[in-house]
């Protein structure tokens, strides 16, 4: 990380965008990139270089306000959130320029070769981008550096709920990147409402599953397309074959990084019944490990965001029937809450039901693999991330039969801490992807180009009235298949299929196929003719 210009730390205090300014900001975007200059690799490598230097010499003022909103720790807001942008940046900086060539490699018939058939990797134009607060600044600027690389124009909507980070980037991205083309809307549900009420190419959010409906039915109106970043009720499998004493240091790392306001943190685990009091003992000892003081005198330990999800998570405590089997404080003053543990027999317990989306997760206790396979499947289907600790075989079936956005073996989500390959949900946990190459193609249309030389049209006579049946079955010959099995649906081997496949010769058709071959080269003479006669 290169060493920044000095400035001014001081955070400015949150200010909502006027609400008469929003419909100017968005036909300001649409205008500039009907201008094209974005289209230009140039121009756009550019604006990734300045916002490099941007967040280069912000790094101490994203700090401070990430401190504010979260009580963030310094450490954690390089290790989560800029050094990941800065991954993303350089990453997207080295390749852009062979991201944005022609797909040439590409599959289609031998016979359209002529046409030089391609993919150009064109930008959608004006997006939105709408971010997330308990990750506020990657989960804004790592999607935004996605379109800017492809080349479209964008508004970067941050979440109210983490007001010093998002006045700090507003300031940033408005001294460092072009002012026609990159903006920040500040404010709530009635500047986010205004936003939704603008046309977009495409709207990028990541958030909640009930903000995910209202966002995607108001894009259905004007059949915008969307990517949905959201959440999910992940569960983590711990196996009696599973070394504890690790599995339970980086399952508690992975709820207590960001006081488990982490999208990707297990919900619960499911525990192998023989080795729940063991993983117990263990999560303990990992405990008194990284907090030997306790997490609320710890420097190293954030907080909730605001009373209203401290609020939250605190209900699933008290209405829970398990056992807290660790941590269980909480402070809503200081809007603390330990890394907590309970211990349930059921999967309807609301710590179960409930995304925690805090430092708060259940134990599961389970017979078999395929038990807990089973309970996986009931309490959620398509979850955002999936952690299994276990032998090869039982992580391999685990991965084969629980369906999630991602997926890290003997780990917590490190699989999302990999900047530069593609992250997303599916079905409830969300739709599309980002990060790296698939932040540039996730605003990127692919735009199927041929170039029909004029020397073709002789090739091309079958389309032409009035049609010739001679024509159409010659040109039946030229560009007919033969399928590789047989009406059963098995695979033809051996030699007499590649002659039956290449020649027509192995089967009935031998006689067929001759013809076929005939008029291939006879087409092909007659094409060179006509080429030379146009090129003459």
């Amino acid at each position: 990380m290169a060493v920044g210009m000095a400035v001014d730390i001081t955070i400015p205090a949150f200010e909502a965008t006027p609400l008469d300014d929003i419909a100017q900001i968005a036909a300001t975007a649409r205008s500039s990139f009907q201008s094209q200059k974005t289209k230009d690799v140039e121009w756009r490598l550019v604006q990734l270089r300045k916002l490099y230097w941007g967040l280069t010499d912000y790094t101490e003022k994203f700090q401070a306000a990430l401190k504010k909103d979260l009580n963030k720790p310094p450490h954690d807001a390089i290790l989560t959130e800029i050094h990941h942008l800065f991954q993303d940046l350089d990453l997207t900086l080295k390749k852009l320029k062979d991201w944005v060539k022609d797909d040439k490699d590409i599959d289609y018939p031998w016979t359209f070769a002529a046409m030089k058939p391609r993919i150009r990797k064109e930008p959608l134009g004006a997006v939105l981008v709408i971010g997330a607060y308990n990750v506020p600044l990657m989960l804004s600027l790592a999607p935004f550096i996605g379109a800017m690389a492809a080349g479209c124009t964008a508004v970067l909507k941050p979440s109210e709920n983490a007001p010093a980070t998002a006045m700090v980037m507003k300031e940033m991205v408005e001294k460092y990147l072009d002012p026609s083309s990159f903006f920040v809307v500040n404010g709530a549900i009635p500047e986010s409402t205004a936003l939704l009420n603008e046309r977009w190419a495409k709207i990028f959010y990541t958030g909640n599953n009930a903000v995910a409906r209202i966002v995607a039915k108001k894009a259905a109106e004007t059949l915008t397309p969307v990517t949905l970043e959201l959440g999910g009720r992940n569960p983590s499998f711990v196996s009696k074959s599973a070394d504890l004493a690790l599995a339970a240091r980086r399952l508690l790392w992975g709820k207590t990084i960001n006081a488990g306001q982490i999208c990707l943190s297990q919900n619960y685990v499911l525990v192998q019944k023989e080795v729940v009091d063991d993983f117990i003992k263990f999560l303990n000892a990992s405990y008194h490990e990284f907090y030997p003081s306790g997490p609320q005198s710890s420097e190293d330990y954030a907080r909730i965001i605001n009373e209203r999800q401290f609020d939250r998570i605190k209900k699933m405590l008290d209405t829970t029937k398990g056992k807290i089997v660790m941590g269980g404080e909480t402070d809503r003053s200081d809007l603390y809450i330990s890394p907590t543990v309970v211990l349930v027999d059921s999967i309807d317990d609301p710590m179960v039901t409930e995304e925690s989306f805090g430092p708060v997760w259940s134990i599961v206790p389970f017979d078999t693999i395929d038990d807990a396979i089973r309970l996986a499947n009931t309490v959620d289907s398509t979850p955002l991330a999936l952690m299994t600790f276990g032998s090869k075989s039982e992580n391999a079936k685990i991965l084969d039969r629980v369906t999630s956005g991602g997926a890290t073996i003997n780990d917590a989500w490190m699989h999302g801490a990999i900047a530069t390959l593609p992250f997303g949900g599916v079905g409830e946990s969300g739709t599309g992807s980002y990060h790296g190459k698939a932040s540039f193609d996730g605003f990127t249309h692919r735009r199927t180009v041929v170039e029909v030389p004029g020397w073709m049209d002789k090739l091309l006579r079958v389309r032409y009235a009035p049609f010739s049946p001679a024509d159409f079955k010659r040109h039946l010959w030229l560009t007919g298949n033969r399928p590789g099995f047989d009406r059963d649906g098995k695979v033809l081997r051996g030699p007499a299929y590649w002659l039956w496949l290449v020649f027509g010769l192995g089967g009935p058709s031998a006689k067929g196929a001759l013809l076929r071959w005939t008029v291939l080269f006879a087409s092909a003479y007659a094409a060179f003719f006509q080429y030379r006669k146009y090129r003459i």
